[in-house]
């Protein structure tokens, strides 16, 4: 079987991760030492889905969110220890990829939401450290309407209705995607001439650009919208490495 080394450094290469300046370390960020036989993939680091991943006797955890980001204490928190603790005690290893899972072309979270929306034509927009993280697609004539759109995000994201500010026109032929946090990338929409935006985590500022701006503006959910590359990544190993992949659902509804 393989080990967390093997597997980590075979994604390192799959998701460029060296061309990235992100705000956490991507790849593996927990060692352990013994071999892999299930992985278990999830949207965040924190205790619910390691607990989880203990009782599935997981040797790997593949995240989006790990444990380390710039700006937080460079001293071990009491909530820090108490995940460390689960992973030291039950030698398992876990690995995060950020900005590297967003901006995929294939397994990324925006290439599988535009994707799964039908869009067509996905071509890379909004920099991020120097690097495109999102798409922007375009949908067959005559478009979509707004309650169209909507209809195929909230089918995506598992039933989760997004929020909607209708700012653009009836008919979207154009629609750019941020997932998690990227209310602010509707000003490189806008630049575009997008007809829509869709992102996950609003801010408050997101309804007076979409409105002043004529832009249509969707907020899916940061989790529900970063579901798609982490499960990803757990098939491809799965399929690559002959191990055992479980996708853990943490339910979150921010």
């Amino acid at each position: 079987m393989p080990t967390a080394t093997e597997i980590t450094d075979h994604l390192d290469r799959l998701l460029g991760v060296r061309d990235f300046r992100d705000y956490c370390p991507n790849g593996l960020q927990v060692p352990a030492t013994g071999a892999v036989q299930t992985v278990v993939t999830g949207v965040s680091a924190h205790l619910d889905l390691l607990v989880r991943a203990v009782a599935a006797e997981a040797g790997l955890v593949l995240v989006h969110h790990g444990l380390f980001w710039r700006g937080d204490p460079l001293e071990i928190t009491a909530v820090k220890y108490r995940r460390l603790k689960l992973l030291f005690d039950h030698d398992i290893a876990l690995a995060g990829y950020h900005l590297p899972l967003d901006a995929h072309p294939e397994h990324g979270n925006n290439a599988l939401i535009a994707e799964g929306l039908g869009g067509k034509d996905p071509q890379p927009f909004a920099p991020s450290e120097g690097r495109d993280i999102g798409v922007h697609v375009r949908f067959d004539e005559p478009g979509l309407t707004l309650d169209e759109l909507t209809a195929r995000v909230t089918d995506l994201v598992g039933g989760r209705v997004p929020l909607v500010v209708a700012g653009g026109p009836e008919r979207i032929r154009t629609l750019g995607i941020v997932s998690g946090g990227g209310t602010d990338f509707i000003h490189d929409a806008v630049a575009l001439g997008l007809d829509a935006f869709l992102t996950g985590e609003p801010v408050e500022r997101a309804y007076g650009i979409a409105r002043d701006e004529g832009i249509h503006f969707l907020a899916a959910g940061h989790h529900a919208t970063e579901t798609f590359g982490i499960r990803r990544l757990g098939d491809l190993v799965a399929r690559e490495f002959g191990v055992r992949h479980e996708f853990v659902d943490v339910p979150n509804p921010i």
